[in-house]
């Protein structure tokens, strides 16, 4: 008999390690997973979906902290249709918007072709993103020192130069430019990284192809980069939008709605209805009523855009 005859006999008689059965291996990978993602879960649950049906919830009913909620039905949502301040606080907030978003943007492109045609240096990307580490009260309160009237560096340069001092807090007309510029500032070298990193992910051999047709560096901007550019460009203006409509802090340090209600954004009114009048119920309605322009804004950007979409397909 041969040798590989006899080996082979003797691996047939070897015991055999046993084999694990796929369906119990992917039912141990499904607790691991499970088990990483419920801390972010029971986060989502507690500090998002629970409060946003609370919020929902209250919004029918008649509650004031000091005695049990009332169900009121529609009465919130009527008050609101017929409340002026209400509508007059979403044109000022809309304002903001159309400000901070279009100023921003255009920045936060502009720094980023910069960074990706110039220069790729890690510290001026740091540079860059360094004001969106500043805390939103923080730098409030230094623009607020900043723009003072009476003792603050810009006027006083302004008076050196010969022009009149300008109430950029305190003028009706200079009050929400101000502020959205100031948001602009603390914000536009996070929305230059986002635009960025779309940047980085571009295929080269497009560019090599205009640049050997001819193409001038503005027509290859706007043939080739913005097209491929569009669905990142496009989840930027989603996140900056929503995150607009919802400004707070930087109004409640430098004006605190005012001057004569011309800072007086929704979210500051929804702050002074429920912890200013204790009227939560009516607070509610307008939170919930936030929630569903955004959600129609959202919509309306996301299939205008077709951010789910993209020209490199």
């Amino acid at each position: 008999m041969s040798t590989s005859t006899l080996n082979q006999r003797h691996d047939a008689s070897a015991p055999q390690p046993p084999r694990k059965r796929p369906g119990r291996l992917g039912r141990q990978d499904t607790r691991i997973a499970m088990l990483f993602i419920a801390p972010a879960a029971l986060g989502f649950l507690v500090f998002l979906a629970w409060p946003t049906l609370r919020g929902i919830w209250l919004s029918f009913t008649s509650f004031n902290l000091l005695t049990p909620s009332e169900f009121v039905g529609l009465a919130n949502y009527r008050r609101l249709v017929q409340d002026p301040i209400f509508w007059d606080s979403l044109l000022v907030t809309v304002e903001y918007v159309l400000l901070n978003i279009g100023l921003q943007t255009i920045l936060a492109l502009l720094i980023a072709l910069m960074m990706h045609h110039l220069t790729q240096s890690t510290f001026l990307r740091g540079v860059v993103l360094a004001p969106y580490l500043v805390a939103n009260v923080v730098a409030a309160i230094v623009w607020l020192w900043i723009l003072d009237t009476q003792f603050g560096v810009a006027n006083q340069v302004l008076e050196w130069i010969g022009i009149d001092r300008i109430g950029f807090l305190s003028d009706e007309t200079w009050a929400i430019p101000t502020i959205a510029f100031i948001n602009v500032w603390r914000h536009m070298g996070y929305t230059a990284l986002l635009i960025f990193a779309g940047l980085q992910t571009l295929p080269q051999t497009v560019y090599e192809a205009a640049r050997i047709d001819g193409a001038s560096e503005i027509r290859t901007f706007f043939s080739i980069t913005l097209p491929l550019l569009r669905p990142i460009l496009a989840l930027v203006l989603i996140m900056t939008v929503i995150g607009s409509f919802q400004v707070f802090d930087t109004v409640a340090v430098t004006t605190a709605g005012g001057p004569a209600n011309a800072t007086n954004v929704l979210q500051m009114y929804i702050y002074d209805m429920a912890f200013g009048r204790f009227q939560f119920g009516y607070a509610s309605a307008m939170s919930v009523a936030l929630l569903l322009v955004l959600g129609i804004i959202t919509f309306i950007q996301f299939r205008l855009t077709r951010a789910g979409s993209s020209d490199l397909a």
